[in-house]
Order: structure tokens, then C-alpha cells, then sequence
């Protein structure tokens, strides 16, 4: 595998640089820098993602035909890694990295026309309504019912940890339109309207005190069938599909690498000793693994193991690196970390409890504490990475 950088990578790497120094208000770049999740500050995250529009780079990965850029594999991974560089943030994944390509794949011509042309502009944004309070990590127990009536669903049950459905304007669900004896079969795939009469959203909020995460109620909500993805009762198909996206469809190598550098760079100026250098080190060259296992399976030049287990890898690699980069923040900044002070920060979501107003001490602990807290859950969501252990056992070990 040649890493070598080609001249026409080089000039298309030059030409996004140019445009995020262009384009990059400093309140969009603070926005990306004082990120305690993966997800960014809403209203900058949305305003960013109107520029993006305007330029036609909103949805780098999609089909040209739908609005994507028609880059290569490794023009993403350049974006991406310049993105990070410049401080951009990133735009909510659900929709452009999650249901779009869903919507692309399974979808019919009618979803893809009146969808995808809005969840590019930001008109609609998009939760994810997967997990329940019995169904986590064993997604196909999920019980959501949706009974057939006419040509509607009517559809009932609540869903849990959705992300960002107090701000969204649409939801995703998988719900159960047969009870059968493989868990998985009868699961459909369904687009609901947020503003439809039975939905309900109460708040959870997060140990950092940040309102993000939301239980979702449907008291008899009214579907139309016309909004199901795929086929009625083979809704697992597409819920694996868009897992696929949701797990390994983005290089976590560039983010991480950048974090780690703003910690390199803190301890320059205020020393933490040998020890902790060693650790610096030795997080540094596990992110070199990361990054050298994603361009193998972005390649798509990998055996056929890598390329089913890659994915999981990736996850599994790229959150457990993560949450022990957001240790070595804690660390780096001693005592400063352990101070709780969000308005510091740019949150994905409002902040519920008390805090005192102004910066105290290191931007480095302002934001480490939080996002130390916020990470816990990155070896969780999308699958938790005992299951990724499990499906590479299975696709890459024969196990």
C-alpha cells in the first residue's frame, strides 16, 4: 500500500485548505475546538453545514447524483483531517452519514427526491430512534409496535437515548410490524415526522450536565406506509446496512490525532514529567495503527476478513484510543480538570445544571472533564464493542 501523497492529492488538499481558511468564522472554529462529544454546538454545527451546502460539500461521501462530491476514498480522508486541522466541526452524522445513505440504498425514488435534497440544506434534521430501555446492545429485542391500518402504521412504544430529538424534526425508527420467531424478522424500517400528533420528548440529562441524549414517546403516531425504507418486515437488512456507516464509515484517526496534539502541546508548557511523556508516546503509536488499519480498509485492497471486520475494528480501535486520550487530558491538566465549568465549552446541548460563569484556569481542563464523562458511552453506542469483538471473531477469525 503506496501512503505517498500524489501531486493531485496535494493540490486537492491545498484547494480544501483554502477553503476552510476562507470560509471558518472564529466562532465556528471555537465551536470545533471546545467540543466535549462528538457532537458539535447545534446552532454553529448548522451554520457550518450552510456553507458546506452553498459549496456542494455538505455530503462528501453520497453519489453525485444526489448531491455528494464524487471524491475518492482518500479525498474524504484529506477533508476530514484538513477539517480537524482548520477546527472545523463536524455536521450532526445522523442524517448526511446515517439515514442519507440508507435513504440512497434502500430507499425508493419518491423518498430519495423530497428526502435527501432537504436533510442536505439542514431543512430536516434528522434522530436516530434504535435503542429502548430493554433493547441496548440487543437491538432486534427491540418492541416499538406498528400495526398495519390501511395505508398507514400506527405506531407505539418509546425509544431511548436519542440523540438530539428535542431539536430534530425527524426520526428514524426501527419498529416491529410482525412478532415472529428469529428476533430479527418483522422489524421494518420507518421515517416519522416529529411534529406528528402522539410523539413526546423527555430530557436526559448527561453526568456533564448537558441536555443531548432524550426518551422518545409514540402514543398511537400515524405513519405512512409510503415512508417505509425498504420492505415491510426487512427492516434488519437496512438497519444493518446503515450500521456499517455508523460504526466504520468515517476515519477516526484525524480527530484523534489532533486531540492528542493539544495535549502534546499543554504539556510542553507545563511538564508532566517522563512517565507521562512515555504515555504520550505509547497513544501516539497506537493511533499510528488506527490510521495505518483505515486506509487498508478505505483502500478496499484488504483480504476479505479485513474488509468484513474492518468496521468493527475501526470502532472498537477508534473509541477505546478516544476515551483514553480524554484520561490523558484529565492528567495533563491536574487539578484544573476536575473544575466543572461548561459555559467554557461548546456542548452538543443545553446545560441543566449550576455552574459558575467564566473561564478558570487551561482551556485543556475546561474542556477534558466534560468530555471525559461524555466519552463513556463512545464503547457503547453504535453497537458496544463486546459485540464488535464478537463480529470480528466471526468474520476475520472464522470463530
Amino acid at each position: 500500500m503506496d501512503l505517498d501523497w500524489s501531486a493531485q492529492d496535494l493540490e486537492f488538499r491545498d484547494e480544501v485548505r483554502t477553503f476552510f481558511k476562507d470560509h471558518l468564522t472564529d466562532d465556528i472554529r471555537a465551536a470545533g475546538r471546545l467540543m466535549t462529544s462528538v457532537y458539535a454546538d447545534h446552532e454553529a454545527s448548522m451554520e457550518w453545514q450552510a456553507i458546506l451546502h452553498a459549496k456542494g460539500w455538505a455530503a462528501p461521501a453520497w453519489p453525485v447524483e444526489y448531491g455528494g462530491c464524487g471524491w475518492t476514498v482518500l479525498q474524504r480522508y484529506i477533508f476530514t483531517r484538513e477539517r480537524v486541522a482548520a477546527g472545523a466541526p463536524p455536521v450532526s452524522p445522523m442524517g448526511i452519514q446515517m439515514c442519507g445513505p440508507a435513504i440512497i440504498g434502500h430507499g425508493t425514488q419518491a423518498q430519495k427526491d423530497y428526502f435527501l435534497p432537504r436533510m442536505l440544506s439542514g431543512e430536516h434534521f434528522w434522530c436516530q430512534g434504535y435503542s429502548e430501555p430493554e433493547s441496548g446492545s440487543d437491538l432486534a429485542s427491540l418492541q416499538m409496535e406498528a400495526l398495519h391500518d390501511g395505508d398507514d402504521l400506527i405506531c407505539t412504544g418509546t425509544k431511548i437515548w436519542t440523540t438530539h430529538a428535542d431539536v430534530a424534526n425527524w426520526i428514524f425508527c426501527l419498529v416491529r410490524t410482525t412478532k415472529s420467531d428469529k428476533p430479527q424478522k418483522g422489524i421494518t424500517f420507518v421515517l416519522i415526522d416529529m411534529t406528528t400528533p402522539g410523539i413526546s420528548v423527555r430530557p436526559i440529562v448527561s453526568p456533564s450536565g448537558e441536555h443531548i441524549q432524550n426518551q422518545v414517546f409514540f402514543d398511537q403516531v400515524r405513519v405512512p406506509k409510503a415512508n417505509i425504507v425498504g420492505q415491510i418486515d426487512q427492516g434488519w437488512t437496512v438497519a444493518k446496512y446503515l450500521l456499517e456507516f455508523e460504526r466504520g464509515g468515517v476515519a477516526y484517526a484525524p480527530e484523534l490525532q489532533e486531540r492528542l496534539s493539544r495535549i502534546e502541546a499543554y504539556v510542553r508548557e507545563h511538564p508532566r514529567g517522563d512517565a507521562f511523556e512515555a504515555k504520550l508516546a505509547a497513544c501516539r503509536a497506537r493511533l499510528q495503527v488506527l490510521e495505518v488499519l483505515e486506509f487498508r480498509v478505505m483502500s478496499g485492497h484488504g483480504d476479505a476478513r479485513l474488509n468484513a471486520a474492518g468496521p468493527s475494528a475501526m470502532k472498537v480501535l477508534g473509541t477505546e484510543i478516544s476515551q483514553h486520550i480524554t484520561e490523558l487530558a484529565l492528567e495533563a491538566a491536574s487539578s484544573w480538570g476536575r473544575s466543572y465549568q461548561p459555559d467554557a465549552t461548546r456542548p452538543g446541548g443545553h446545560i441543566h445544571l449550576p455552574y459558575a460563569s467564566g473561564l478558570i484556569g487551561p482551556e485543556l481542563g475546561a474542556v477534558a472533564g466534560a468530555h471525559y464523562l461524555n466519552d463513556r458511552a463512545g464503547s457503547i453506542y453504535a453497537g458496544s464493542n463486546e459485540i464488535q469483538r464478537g463480529i470480528i471473531a466471526k468474520a476475520a477469525l472464522g470463530l
